[in-house]
């Protein structure tokens, strides 16, 4: 078992390997799925609308693996600043809808940065409380 600050610790190890060339905003994800840990980070492309975010990249890779029993998700932007609000931290809708299809019993993680005397701080809620009432069919 992987605590969250693992976790949290495994995206912020991934997000370094973003390709930012657009936002230069690194972002990674780690997901447990079957007990194992799937890392992936945001891929930026000219034409925006095919940019894929760290936390699809993820669960794809889980999913390619045949892992589908997804448990927990962490997300880590790290050029986001200590202190910043959770919504700058947060997935976007596509990832959110992402989340609920795949993995909808799971615990999201959110890196948080750092507090004042230099200690993590990560957000965790369930994906349902992050993306409430979600489209499904």
């Amino acid at each position: 078992m992987i605590s969250p600050e693992e976790l949290v610790a495994k995206a912020r190890e991934a997000a370094r390997n973003a390709h930012v060339p657009y936002s230069h905003f690194h972002v990674g994800a780690a997901v447990v799925a079957d007990g194992r840990v799937y890392t992936g980070v945001n891929i930026e492309s000219a034409s925006y609308g095919l940019t894929l975010c760290a936390e699809r990249s993820a669960l794809a890779s889980a999913i390619s693996a045949g892992d589908k029993q997804v448990s927990e998700i962490a997300v880590a932007c790290v050029d986001a600043p200590d202190g910043a609000p959770l919504n700058t931290r947060t997935p976007c809708g596509a990832c959110r809808q992402w989340m609920i299809d795949l993995a909808p019993d799971a615990v999201i993680h959110i890196d948080g940065g750092v507090d004042e005397q230099g200690k993590p701080v990560i957000h965790s809620m369930h994906v349902r409380d992050l993306l409430p009432n979600a489209f499904q069919l």
